[in-house]
């Protein structure tokens, strides 16, 4: 028996063949580590009151994104910063481990690795390295959409809310 998934990428609708159910629990299996690790990253955060400080990466230069991280360093955008980075992780781990709007936590997820990827100074270990692994993985579940698996998602989607408003698909998976 050969099971499909059907996704839909930038308008376009993809069905791929599973080999069996391996390929489902493998999906479950990235979703849940990369969610654990995110949640893990997040509750570390708020474990060590006052240990996270964005300023350190916010003010870094000679990256290509160091001007767009240049403009929230300092004052009132850098405490933002500080809140929103663990809150950001918290809710995409959350969102990963149960499988709900999985698909608009991976995309976060890669926004966020991918400025950790571009504005740290990891490049002088190679520029394969955890972050850019992190974005491959956040983008994996995004296409997959592996909230269908096991998911919150999946029963989201068979609702008459998501049946009327297909668009809401984007959001699930």
């Amino acid at each position: 028996m050969v099971q499909q998934l059907t996704t839909t990428v930038l308008g376009r609708e993809y069905t791929l063949d599973l080999s069996g159910t391996l390929t489902g629990y493998w999906l479950v299996f990235l979703r849940l580590l990369v969610g654990w690790l995110f949640l893990h990253e997040g509750l570390n955060k708020y474990a060590t009151p006052g240990s996270f400080r964005a300023g350190w990466f916010l003010e870094k230069t000679g990256t290509i994104v160091s001007p767009v991280l240049n403009a929230f360093a300092g004052g009132a955008t850098e405490a933002a910063v500080n809140v929103v980075i663990p809150i950001g992780e918290l809710l995409i781990g959350f969102g990963l481990l149960l499988g709900a709007l999985t698909r608009t936590a991976a995309f976060f997820g890669a926004f966020m690795m991918f400025f950790f990827y571009f504005g740290g100074e990891h490049w002088r270990r190679g520029l394969v390295n955890g972050d850019l692994l992190g974005l491959v993985l956040f983008v994996t579940i995004l296409v997959f959409g592996a909230g269908r698996v096991w998911g919150i998602d999946s029963y989201l989607e068979r609702t008459d809310l998501v049946q009327a408003r297909p668009w809401l698909r984007y959001l699930l998976g």
